[in-house]
C-alpha cells in the first residue's frame, strides 16, 4: 500500500543535536565482544555438566523405584505361595500332597511374576516341615546404574517366608 504522506514529512530532522532513540551501541559492542571471547563455550561446559548430574541422579532414582517396587512384588508372591502350600485344604501328613501343593504354588509365582520369573535363581522350600511352611527366593535384580561396578547393595532380592501351616480344631 503506498503512503499519501511526501518522505520526511512529519519526521523531525536528524541533526548533530537530535539524540537517537534508544540506548547507544556505540562503544559497547567492541567491548561485549572481547569480554565475551573470554568467556566462549563457558555455557556449553556448564550445560553439559549439569545434564550429566542430572542424568545420573534419575538413572539412580529409577534404580531405587524399580528395586523397591521389584522387592515388594516378589515378597507378596513368596508370601502368597507359601501361604497356599500351607492351607488347610492339603494333606501335609502326605509328603506327595504337599509336594504336589509346592509345584503348583511355584507355577503359580512363576506366573505371578510374569517376564520377571527369568531372573529367579533360586527357589527352596527345604525349610518345611509338618508344622510350617517356608519358602526361600533368591532373584537377580537389574541395574540401572551406568558408572557403578560395585553396585549398592540391592542387585539381589533373597526372601525368606515362613508360614504355619493351617489345621481345623
Amino acid at each position: 500500500m503506498a503512503s499519501a504522506v511526501a518522505p520526511g514529512v512529519g519526521v523531525a530532522p536528524r541533526g548533530r543535536g537530535t539524540p537517537r532513540p534508544g540506548p547507544s551501541r556505540r562503544g559497547r559492542g567492541r567491548a561485549s565482544r572481547v569480554r565475551a571471547s573470554g568467556d566462549r563455550g563457558q555455557s556449553l561446559i556448564g550445560t553439559t555438566a549439569a545434564l550429566v548430574v542430572f542424568l545420573t541422579f534419575l538413572m539412580f532414582a529409577v534404580h531405587l523405584s524399580v528395586n523397591l517396587y521389584a522387592n515388594s512384588t516378589v515378597t507378596a508372591r513368596a508370601y502368597d505361595a507359601a501361604t497356599r502350600v500351607a492351607g488347610a485344604d492339603i494333606d501335609h501328613g502326605d509328603p506327595n500332597a504337599v509336594a504336589a501343593a509346592m509345584r503348583e504354588a511355584e507355577s503359580d509365582l512363576r506366573a505371578g511374576l510374569g517376564g520377571y520369573s527369568e531372573r529367579i535363581r533360586e527357589i527352596d522350600w527345604s525349610g518345611s516341615d509338618v508344622d510350617v511352611v517356608q519358602l526361600r527366593l533368591v532373584v537377580d535384580n537389574p541395574s540401572f546404574l551406568i558408572f557403578s561396578a560395585g553396585g549398592i547393595g540391592v542387585e539381589t532380592i533373597d526372601k525368606t517366608v515362613r508360614v504355619r501351616v493351617e489345621r481345623l480344631r
